[in-house]
């Protein structure tokens, strides 16, 4: 009896030809690098934030949740701003004028940079679902990954901060 002997010898075949032709992603690094150049041209750097928490969030314009935890992740950085920095990647193939008119209407306290689909930043994850936030700590490690809207409290819990800085 074989792996695939509950197929048929051409559904066993199509199933082993798919499984080759999945990308392989590699593991994410511990420690990940991101070297983006933000929606007003400057550059940000995660390892230039050492000694901050950072928060890395994929986001889309069109993605409802996200839309929801923008003034959240906006709220906390701004109470945190000491030990707490934070970057937008918004996460779609469109024109940064686009982005640029969204944010007008939906302004937040930290820097965005756009990452197309067929470039995601290769040292993070592909997100599977947005918004996806990663948490990176002082260190430059990753300290967790949330799927789905974060809170300031949420992100308060994860980092040991209360939402209004104590």
């Amino acid at each position: 009896m074989t792996l695939f002997s509950f197929l048929s010898r051409p559904a066993a075949v199509l199933a082993v030809a798919l499984a080759f032709a999945m990308p392989v992603q590699a593991a994410m690094p511990a420690q990940p690098t991101l070297h983006v150049t933000t929606l007003d041209g400057k550059t940000f750097d995660l390892a230039a934030q050492r000694g901050k928490w950072v928060i890395v969030n994929y986001w889309a314009t069109w993605c409802v949740p996200c839309i929801k935890e923008m003034p959240d992740i906006s709220r906390f950085v701004a109470a945190h701003k000491d030990k707490v920095a934070a970057i937008g990647l918004a996460y779609e193939d469109t024109d940064k004028a686009d982005i640029q008119a969204f944010l007008a209407r939906h302004p937040v306290s930290y820097p965005i940079a756009q990452v197309t689909l067929d470039q995601p930043p290769k040292d993070f994850d592909e997100p599977r679902g947005l918004p996806t936030t990663w948490l990176i700590g002082p260190d430059g490690k990753v300290a967790k990954r949330f799927v789905g809207p974060v809170t300031e409290a949420s992100l308060g819990e994860a980092i040991g901060l209360g939402k209004a800085g104590k």
